[in-house]
């Protein structure tokens, strides 16, 4: 079967309503959501059926979908009022499920016809017999696991017209997709079913045990206790292996991630899959500036994954940051007055005069300015500093900005270096 090259959708991650809304502001095509049942975030601001109905409204305006994560995996009881519940997903006209349990799929497909089913990345799919199989039985999508490389992804895609939906950007699990019961052993917290405490993530004390010796911390003595933890995945410099192997949703990783993430990460993803389907030349042109831009926002170090081999010890978190984000989201527009050249601004973080910050908006636009004239918006006094967030704030801007742009200040401006060799940081300025 010939690989079909077509435009994938920008799937971004919406933990609340306000969340859901900037994605779809920045870029995305679709967005998943949680709801207070069924899923794997148990601390992600998962939505009412009220706020799905709003999150559909708002995403069919701009032409876009919204998903639900139903991915736990289900013990016994578990499942009662699935039916019910999916039946209303349904008619309230969320796009389709993300599901991993057999059963629940069963039941969606059996009590709520009409509603698609797309299979989690919880399943671990990672050939194309398996998407044939779940396609057999009536899925029209299956999200990858997190495992599988860009050969075996081509390969997939030539056997299979099953949608595929890819994790392009996020959080990596050290256990195999779906697979980690850690959580449970550690804190008593199921993984699988909504739980996770993330335990791989803890800094574990290390010892030395002699045998037949009392154990010994040996803490102080590294550079760092140990950690399981991988880097975050970013597949920005690689979105054309991605096209070119069929793939038809990029999903990024983050339901509990901040809105200043989600809307840099959906505004990056955007303006890459625009650069390379305009031409190739025109994304090797921008790749630079999308990168850059990534490392605006608080984030993990980032590599590629499984993509392009089997991760070693220098995919994981240990030691000293290699490089840290140099950017701390500091605001929002809310109004723009033409005549005036004055910004309405919803304050996030401290904001103080002569900061040098930068707006940032849908369509990867970018502009720099000095805080000038910074003011309380009830009152228009004049201050030096706004320490609290979510004051209204009025500054005179030398440009054009629109309600809805976002805000960062430049931080400290450094750059971590890790030497592997001694294990320890120096700190440059970027």
């Amino acid at each position: 079967m010939s690989i079909t090259k077509t435009r994938p959708e920008v799937l971004a991650p919406a933990g609340t309503l306000e969340k859901l809304k900037v994605a779809i502001d920045y870029g995305a095509d679709a967005v998943y959501i949680g709801g207070q049942a069924y899923g794997l975030r148990s601390r992600a601001g998962n939505f009412t059926f009220e706020e799905m109905a709003e999150g559909v409204a708002y995403a069919s305006a701009h032409n876009a979908k919204v998903y639900v994560a139903a991915n736990m995996v289900t013990h016994e009881g578990n499942e009662k009022g699935a039916g019910e519940w999916f039946r209303t997903l349904r008619d309230l006209g969320i796009s389709a499920v993300i599901v991993s349990d057999p059963a629940l799929i069963a039941i969606c497909a059996a009590e709520a016809p009409g509603l698609a089913i797309h299979l989690s990345t919880q399943a671990s799919a990672t050939n194309y017999e398996t998407l044939e199989f779940w396609k057999n039985l009536g899925l029209e999508r299956v999200v990858l696991a997190r495992e599988v490389s860009v050969e075996e992804l081509r390969e997939i895609r030539q056997h299979t017209d099953v949608e595929i939906e890819a994790f392009v950007h996020g959080a990596m699990c050290i256990s195999y997709s779906g697979r980690c019961v850690l959580s449970n052993y550690m804190s008593m917290r199921d993984a699988n079913r909504g739980g996770c405490s993330q335990s791989c993530r803890w800094k574990y004390d290390l010892y030395d045990m002699p045998f037949a010796g009392e154990r010994k911390s040996i803490t102080g003595e590294v550079t760092e206790e140990f950690s399981m933890s991988a880097v975050d995945m970013s597949m920005i410099e690689h979105i054309p292996d991605m096209i070119e192997n069929g793939v038809n949703s990029l999903k990024i990783e983050g339901r509990m991630k901040s809105i200043h993430y989600v809307s840099t990460v959906s505004n990056v993803y955007k303006a890459a899959i625009d650069a390379y389907l305009e031409s190739p030349e025109r994304f090797e042109e921008i790749k630079p500036a999308l990168v850059d831009e990534l490392w605006k926002v608080a984030q993990r170090e980032l590599d590629t994954g499984f993509y392009y081999g089997t991760p070693d010890e220098n995919k994981q978190l240990f030691g000293a940051r290699r490089k840290i984000p140099e950017y701390k989201f500091v605001g929002e527009v809310v109004d723009f007055d033409a005549e005036t050249m004055v910004a309405t601004i919803r304050q996030r973080n401290v904001i103080t005069e002569g900061d040098q910050i930068e707006f940032y908006g849908p369509g990867f636009r970018h502009v720099e300015t000095m805080v000038k004239n910074l003011r309380l918006a009830e009152t228009d006094e004049h201050i030096d500093r706004a320490p609290n967030p979510m004051t209204l704030l009025h500054i005179d801007v030398p440009f054009a900005v629109k309600a809805g742009d976002m805000i960062r200040k430049n931080g400290s401006g450094l750059i971590n270096l890790y030497d592997k060799k001694t294990g320890l940081a120096k700190t440059v300025r970027a």
